[in-house]
């Protein structure tokens, strides 16, 4: 191999709220020098951008008319990355509870999973070093010939003690409820839904710290760049 460069690798990493899949792809991305595009946010800009417009979000038909108007840009350095719609930072505001409670009803409109998953493809191509791509439906729908895919879970409570963690104090059995039925609308959803890839490689986080789970993730994607 050529001063012992390793070829661009495709990673998708695919899972539910609260089993790390942003803090583990990041740090996995930034450990081997790859590019990152974290696809929930993309959908949280969209959902932004109607709620900004006034886009009655009930409506399936009305959020399909406008899905193709914003435009998305997600910057893919896992140090920093950034997502504007627009011209406008919106990485702050895609995390507001308003954008949470309806994220799904947008992410589930076929309009704008075709418009996401176009844009999520075209920036994983246009990748020269490789990529890590986390999301719900990486790798059975937007990147199904990804080099590797990796799916986490968790148990519900580990998921939602994650959770309240990061959302400071939040009720445990609150954000449980909350994690459940997101669960469910993402894994019954028409559309892409949430599911795990036949040839996907399954980590469970429940037992395991956050370091671990990188490391193990480290090691999936050293040894497929090592196979090629």
């Amino acid at each position: 191999m050529e001063n012992g460069a390793a070829k661009p690798v495709i990673v998708a990493i695919d899972g539910p709220s609260g089993t790390g899949k942003s803090s583990t792809s990041k740090a996995v991305a930034a450990k081997l020098g790859l590019s990152y595009l974290d696809t929930g946010a993309q959908y949280r800009a969209i959902t932004w951008w109607m709620v900004h417009n006034g886009i009655d979000l009930t409506d399936p038909t009305a959020i399909a008319a406008v899905a193709g108007k914003p435009e998305i840009v997600s910057g893919t350095d896992p140090a920093h990355p950034t997502i504007t719609v627009d011209g406008v930072d919106v990485a702050g505001p895609i995390r507001s509870d308003e954008v949470t409670s309806k994220v799904s009803a947008v992410s589930a409109v076929p309009e704008v999973r075709t418009r996401i998953s176009e844009l999520q493809r075209s920036l994983a191509r246009a990748t020269a070093t490789g990529i890590v791509v986390e999301g719900r439906d990486i790798g059975t729908t937007v990147l199904p010939d990804a080099d590797l895919k990796i799916f986490l879970t968790a148990s519900a409570e580990a998921r939602a003690a994650r959770r309240s963690g990061e959302l400071k104090g939040a009720d445990v059995n609150a954000t449980r409820e909350a994690l459940v039925k997101r669960d469910a609308a993402d894994s019954t959803r028409k559309t892409s839904p949430l599911a795990k890839a036949d040839d996907a490689v399954e980590v469970d986080t429940t037992e395991l710290t956050l370091v671990q789970v990188i490391e193990c993730v480290v090691t999936l994607v050293e040894e497929k760049r090592a196979g090629k």
